[in-house]
């Protein structure tokens, strides 16, 4: 089994990563539906929405498996960031020497074939993948590439629009503190509204 090298923006993507404060949410049917139509398009039992963190991949969203997440020495997806203008597709891991060795082939979900489209932010980092996984060999066509790589800017989408909003929460939280400090000087120092 070959362990993915780290990227060389490592410290970089990790720090993006945790800006968008996804890691450990719950799960959100806007990702579901994401994952639901890839594995549609693709003809795939599993589909995941996977966020690479530094000790493991984190599944946002999942299609066809139980598991929350796996590490990250064995993850599929490590190796996918590692080219983020690029899916990575393997065709039969159980013939790809980085692979066949591997504990997510070997057993339990039995990884055979594998699609990822790296989840890159507007920087060019890298986050993670939505990828697409068969139990037996197989290929997709260049439509369903090209679609897996659309799917993936929309989760990209979906996770910056959830910032966003995260921070006009913050944002107007802040503000309403400040009104009500604002409001109880005025009353203090007998200031007519």
């Amino acid at each position: 089994m070959l362990i993915a090298k780290k990227p060389n923006n490592e410290a970089q993507r990790q720090n993006s990563l945790e800006t968008f404060n996804i890691l450990d949410t719950l799960p959100e049917a806007e990702y579901d539906n994401i994952t639901a139509i890839a594995a549609k398009i693709c003809g795939t039992p599993i589909a995941l929405i996977s966020l690479v963190d530094n000790n493991r991949q984190w599944f946002k969203s999942r299609q066809g498996i139980n598991a929350e997440e796996t590490p990250r020495d064995i993850a599929f997806c490590a190796h996918a960031i590692l080219e983020p203008d690029k899916l990575f597709e393997v065709n039969d891991a159980t013939k790809d020497p980085r692979f066949l060795d591997n504990p997510l082939v070997l057993k339990n979900p039995n990884v055979v074939f594998y699609a990822g489209s790296p989840l890159v932010t507007p920087e060019g980092e890298a986050l993670g993948t939505l990828c697409v996984i068969d139990h037996k060999p197989r290929e997709i066509s260049q439509n369903s590439k090209e679609l897996l790589s659309l799917l993936s800017q929309h989760v990209v989408t979906h996770m910056r629009l959830r910032k966003n909003n995260e921070e006009l929460v913050q944002l107007n939280e802040q503000l309403h503190l400040e009104i009500e400090n604002r409001k109880s000087k005025e009353k203090e120092l007998g200031l007519p509204r």
